[in-house]
């Protein structure tokens, strides 16, 4: 069988079924990524490039397509190399996120294309207008936001499946797709991240960690109000002056993931910071920006309390690792939450609320015996729910195999 990946940045989300399709007996496998795509053994990956154009003479409503628009095109030129070469994929994965899919269905039309579906965009109920601290200014704003699914929209019509990592995601989809998606998470290799009580984590200043030491850790690709990081700061004047021996330790960049920029000249990571620090003793609290994965995996593992916030948005591959690693876990009580923090095994806690986080994350290092048992449900859950080579990776191989023949033009 010929497998094809188009994904920006892959493997990503693709990590474990790109490895396990390739390792099959009579498999070839490709993919397709930019300039921030990685290569993986036994995975040909041909790269195309992006080139920055001035939008400015197109239609404010129409940016994002233009640039969707584009990238399509270097795809399209990709694709048609695979093509001239003999390579007709009979089964496509695909990210609708950037564009990439929109040429997928013309270049190949008996494939059979699993699409992924990770968000859509909408006014209420999700990200934006969640928070009035930072809300989204006028009706253009809304028009635009709406626009954003276009590409998606056209890919969910052309696709054969979709899969989306978790219920509440796959909810955010129109209703009349929604009986298309299936609901399978990328998993994480539990195998790999799961506890270690005789971790060790060094910190930029020298001095050791262990999990004899009270450390709260906060992960996020960057530092934005998104993922809470503002709501997170402000709780640590009451958490530091509750607990005088903690120190936190904060993973992610200074850019922007998602959601608005900072004002220009600023960051996020500033602006609270520079709100906050006259109140905390700096020395405790340790910024490392973006760290390897195995110092990655000694924090969560001596992690004494893992705070994790998002908006209603994607859910991060960061809480199911915590979890995995057997970290005590506060969390917001948003929806993408819902789905995984229940029955014991993490805390939630109102977003908005700093006082509720902030006392929640003292009561569990006040009392860190009492939370072993919570500790040990959110390992299993994950365990249970989220495993990649038991749960995840096994469900993906099935819906593979539903659909191995080639699909009719046109069915």
């Amino acid at each position: 069988m010929n497998v094809l990946f188009v994904h920006n940045n892959f493997p990503a989300q693709y990590r474990h079924i790109a490895r396990a399709l390739a390792e099959q007996p009579g498999n070839r496998v490709v993919a397709v990524g930019s300039s921030t795509a990685s290569t993986t053994p036994d995975i040909r990956l041909l790269k195309y490039s992006t080139t920055k154009t001035d939008s400015a003479v197109v239609h404010p409503f129409a940016r994002r397509f233009d640039v969707e628009s584009r990238r399509a095109e270097e795809v399209l030129y990709a694709l048609s190399s695979l093509s001239g070469q003999g390579f007709v994929p009979d089964l496509i994965f695909a990210h609708p996120g950037w564009g990439e899919t929109l040429p997928l269905r013309t270049m190949f039309p008996r494939a059979r294309i699993i699409l992924y579906c990770e968000f859509y965009y909408g006014a209420e109920g999700r990200d934006v207008g969640f928070d009035p601290e930072f809300p989204m200014t006028g009706l253009d704003g809304n028009v635009a936001l709406h626009l954003k699914n276009a590409t998606t929209l056209l890919a969910l019509t052309e696709c054969d499946t979709g899969v989306s990592p978790t219920p509440w995601q796959r909810s955010t989809f129109p209703a009349e797709f929604q009986s298309k998606i299936e609901v399978i998470h990328e998993g994480v290799d539990t195998d790999e991240v799961k506890p270690n009580p005789v971790a060790r984590f060094q910190l930029p200043n020298g001095a050791t960690l262990s999990a004899d030491d009270e450390v709260i850790t906060y992960v996020s690709r960057n530092l934005e109000p998104v993922r809470g990081f503002h709501i997170f700061m402000r709780s640590l004047p009451r958490i530091l002056a509750a607990r005088p021996n903690a120190q936190v330790v904060i993973v992610g960049g200074s850019g922007t993931s998602y959601g608005a920029n900072p004002p220009k000249g600023s960051s996020w990571k500033s602006m609270f910071l520079d709100e906050i620090k006259s109140d905390i003793d700096l020395r405790r609290v340790h910024f490392l920006g973006r760290i390897p994965r195995k110092p990655y995996l000694e924090l969560l593992q001596i992690s004494s309390v893992h705070v994790y916030l998002t908006y209603p948005f994607v859910l991060s591959w960061s809480l199911l690792e915590a979890m995995s690693a057997g970290c005590a876990v506060v969390a917001s009580d948003t929806a993408p939450l819902r789905d995984i923090v229940s029955d014991g095994n993490g805390l939630l806690v109102p977003f908005f609320d700093i006082d509720a986080l902030s006392d929640q994350v003292v009561s569990v290092l006040s009392r860190p015996k009492a939370f072993k048992k919570m500790r040990m449900k959110a390992r299993s859950f994950v365990r249970d729910n989220y495993d990649a080579k038991r749960v995840c990776l096994p469900r993906m191989l099935t819906l593979v195999d539903e659909g191995v023949l080639p699909r009719t033009y046109g069915g």
